[in-house]
């Protein structure tokens, strides 16, 4: 069966998940709209697919988000699907606290979803369609070691989606979550212990596209790891911390 074209609009496209899942989508016949701060990558991509628009986006500046996704629409319609993908990711020791990483990766991982929400939602609302995918963790289950600054960040866009579904019923704007385990990506490399069930970009780009054909809310992998991080999401803390002091005692 063909695929029907859809205008797909990804933030953070530049490496890692978003790269893989702007290559499959592109190479599907999709219309891409893909930001990032670093083009070099997603201009190479353009070069093959040239049903993909390189934008060069900062998700911390709102005016040049708004002024992106205006580009998009004009080059390729409505915005169809926006998969807000944009993070970073930098182990932390609570104990050397740094507030301004800290600021950073709200700015960045929970700011940066909702500014593009901000300038993505109202025409959506307005033509009564559209797809909001929004991509949180696992870490937002629960506070994690050495995720101190990581951790709240996806912690809060699961409540910002879980806080907006209330309000889109029968908008018409299908809101959905991405919450990944450990995938092998450039912020991933830094980590210096043994990641579980971790799986490659590709991996994690195509979980996602078959999640957005389907109807839950959550788009939720490796399924194995998820199985453990609901567990642990459900312990008492006492049992929970003794839990996590052993495994990272190891």
């Amino acid at each position: 069966m063909k695929t029907i074209s859809q205008h797909y609009f990804i933030t953070g496209a530049s490496s890692g998940i978003g790269y893989a899942l702007s290559e499959k989508l592109a190479a599907d016949g999709h219309k891409l709209s893909v930001l990032a701060r670093r083009t070099d990558r997603l201009e190479a991509l353009a070069a093959d697919y040239p049903n993909l628009l390189a934008l060069s986006c900062d998700v911390t500046d709102e005016g040049a988000i708004r002024a992106s996704v205006k580009t998009a629409m004009k080059h390729h319609g409505p915005v169809d699907v926006a998969v807000l993908n944009a993070g970073i990711y930098q182990p932390q020791d609570s104990r050397e606290m740094a507030s301004d990483i800290y600021a950073r990766h709200m700015d960045v991982n929970y700011m940066g979803v909702v500014r593009s929400i901000a300038a993505l939602l109202p025409d959506m609302l307005a033509r009564n369609h559209g797809h909001l995918a929004l991509m949180a963790s696992v870490a937002g289950y629960r506070g994690l070691p050495l995720a101190a600054a990581y951790s709240p960040t996806k912690a809060a866009v699961i409540a910002l989606a879980e806080s907006m579904m209330f309000d889109l019923r029968d908008s018409g704007v299908k809101l959905q979550i991405i919450n990944p385990g450990f995938v092998e990506t450039e912020a991933t490399d830094v980590n210096q212990f043994e990641m579980p069930d971790i799986i490659s970009a590709e991996t994690a780009a195509d979980e996602i596209i078959a999640g957005l054909q389907a109807n839950q809310f959550e788009i939720a992998f490796p399924r194995s790891f998820v199985r453990k991080m609901r567990i642990l999401r459900l312990l008492p803390n006492r049992w929970y911390f003794r839990l996590m002091q052993k495994v990272i005692s190891k």
